[in-house]
């Protein structure tokens, strides 16, 4: 990983000034806590002079408190505005709004493989903006629910990733950091990426957030499971307690093999057939391959939001 030049540090500097780090607390109950942890930290990038900070949600769910530091060292205490789990983003605010830039934002659909970027984190967290390229741009399934239709994956890695700021040539936003992935495949090749939620889905649901927590849409159907893809198997590898699957009696070891009448084959499939049948609350059968036999499953969905702590809401 290659450290940006002189000249493009002075070019990007208006842009690495819109950063900032983010330290977050979760309650050892919390739902999210077993799997993510109960001290969390990662980037933010601020969008609008009013405070408003977009970052990854991870960061910030279920958190109790948050704390945000500028650019310059200064720290002050933060709230969620609202969270989105179809593209995994949240937007915080300081209770105090930090002064200084704002960050422009780009166009993500100009980027393709071979295109340089910048991979940018807050000072307080890595002082250093990085030289990458991107690699690929496709789907991209997480096995909590999770799909992307056209995820941003770049190389070499980017070891802060949580919430970094992905930048074009021109110093503007494209995605936020999301994961770091060993072992990805590109060109039959396999090599460690980062992934970023292109920045593009936020402009056009950013009000209701701001106004509503979340999108104003209804939500979509949640079971409250893992699932990993494991040579063309969907294997359950996890069960949130007391979350809709856990009531529909769904197991680890389980091997979905239908959604409703769908044969499903891959995570993003599954995933998206689930969604297919209607709002969070709606009934999701399921045939599952257990202890080499079948099994039906009927999980009565939930919205998601439903099981998580309420948090640092404002």
């Amino acid at each position: 990983m290659s450290e940006m030049s002189t000249s493009t540090h002075a070019f990007l500097g208006p842009a690495l000034g819109t950063l900032v780090s983010i330290q977050s607390y979760v309650p050892d109950d919390a739902m999210s806590a077993s799997m993510l942890g109960t001290e969390r930290t990662g980037h933010g990038i601020r969008l609008r002079e009013d405070g408003l900070i977009v970052t990854i949600g991870y960061v910030v769910t279920e958190a109790e408190e948050i704390w945000i530091t500028s650019h310059d060292g200064q720290a002050v205490p933060g709230f969620v505005v609202g969270s989105d789990f179809e593209s995994g983003l949240a937007l915080i605010k300081p209770t105090i709004p930090f002064s200084g830039p704002i960050m422009e934002l780009g166009d993500p659909s100009m980027l393709g493989a071979g295109n340089k970027v910048c991979i940018a984190g807050s000072k307080e967290a890595n002082p250093q903006a990085v030289e990458a390229r991107v690699i690929a741009k496709q789907e991209f399934a997480g096995r909590w629910e999770y799909v992307l239709d056209k995820a941003i994956f770049t190389a070499p890695p980017y070891e802060s990733w949580s919430g970094a700021a992905l930048l074009d040539q021109e110093g503007r936003l494209c995605g936020v950091g999301s994961l770091v992935i060993q072992g990805f495949e590109v060109n039959e090749t396999r090599c460690t990426a980062n992934m970023f939620v292109p920045i593009d889905l936020l402009p056009p649901i950013i009000d209701e957030i701001c106004e509503y927590g979340q999108r104003s849409t209804p939500p979509r159907p949640w079971l409250g499971l893992l699932v990993h893809d494991e040579d063309d198997e969907l294997i359950v590898v996890g069960v949130y307690r007391d979350c809709p699957a856990d009531k529909a009696g769904l197991r680890p070891g389980d091997v979905v093999i239908r959604v409703g009448d769908q044969p499903v084959h891959s995570l993003a499939h599954m995933f998206k057939t689930a969604w297919s049948l209607g709002a969070a609350g709606i009934n999701v059968p399921l045939l599952v391959l257990r202890n080499s036999q079948l099994q039906e499953v009927v999980i009565k969905s939930t919205d998601r939001n439903e099981s998580l702590r309420k948090g640092t809401l404002q």
